[in-house]
């Protein structure tokens, strides 16, 4: 990133720290849409001026009822929206297609189911097996709130308010709901999808950078909203995989698919 692509992303926009594969090309998406909002404001305001100038009260001018001679208005409407239809086609859909609708196999992925409930997120993740246990939605409860069908024979991994994944590993999340519509945002990782009850929406990301980072709702759930955060932890794929190897034996050890940490 150049000084001025710095300068205008985290000193003007004030954009949070970028830490996903994908963020960079929305970041760009957006200082582009800002740049033609600038240019309008500019040219507008410009054009207010220039009209408050030849037309002010001192000057006497008489009305011209004939109106405009030329189309040079209509060539600068077309102009805009030709850029507009260049930032949606060229910029917006394909973007869509690559962070949204493209998604990496499965078996090639960290696959995370999440549960929002007021006023936690719940974290789900494949047991020793590698494999998630059935589940159901009508046995979803607060003491079952991914609805894991024979929850006390399943070897699934929770966890509350903390999620970790790999560096450098796409992650697949499944974010849904146990109660009312929440919304899953992590701004670093430049994501963010409504958990909405009775449906299970996959995202995508590829974390870029260690750290840990503040994963919120984004949708007013309730008096307790504001509390409702969690941390996403991203360590390097070799860490991760000591991270879960030992939470996997412990799991084992307590034989209790229920224990939130």
């Amino acid at each position: 990133m150049s000084s001025i692509e710095s300068f205008i992303k985290q000193d003007l926009l004030k954009l949070p720290v970028l830490a996903s594969e994908h963020g960079e090309k929305i970041d760009d998406f957006i200082v582009y849409t800002h740049w033609l909002m600038a240019a309008l404001f500019v040219g507008w305001l410009a054009f207010f001026l220039y009209t408050l100038y030849r037309f002010r009260a001192s000057k006497r001018k008489k009305a011209d009822y004939h109106g405009a001679r030329t189309h040079a208005s209509s060539y600068l409407e077309g102009l805009v929206a030709v850029i507009e239809g260049v930032l949606l086609v060229g910029f917006s859909i394909p973007l869509w297609a690559t962070t949204v609708e493209k998604f990496p196999e499965e078996s090639k992925a960290t696959e995370v189911y999440v549960m929002a409930q007021q006023f936690a997120w719940n974290f789900r993740y494949p047991g020793p097996d590698g494999e998630f246990a059935e589940q159901k939605r009508e046995l979803v409860s607060s003491s079952n709130p991914f609805g894991i069908v024979n929850q006390s024979q399943a070897d699934d991994m929770t966890k509350l308010n903390r999620l970790v994944v790999p560096n450098g590993k796409p992650v697949i999340l499944h974010v849904s709901s146990q109660d009312v519509v929440h919304s899953f945002a992590v701004h670093p990782m430049r994501v963010c999808q409504d958990a909405i009850p009775g449906m299970s929406v996959p995202i995508k990301f590829t974390p870029t950078k260690e750290g840990q980072y503040q994963i919120t709702c984004a949708q007013l759930c309730g008096p307790g909203h504001f509390n409702m955060n969690a941390i996403l932890e991203v360590k390097s794929q070799a860490e991760y995989q000591t991270w879960l190897n030992e939470n996997s034996q412990q799991k084992e050890s307590s034989g209790s698919s229920s224990a939130f940490e």
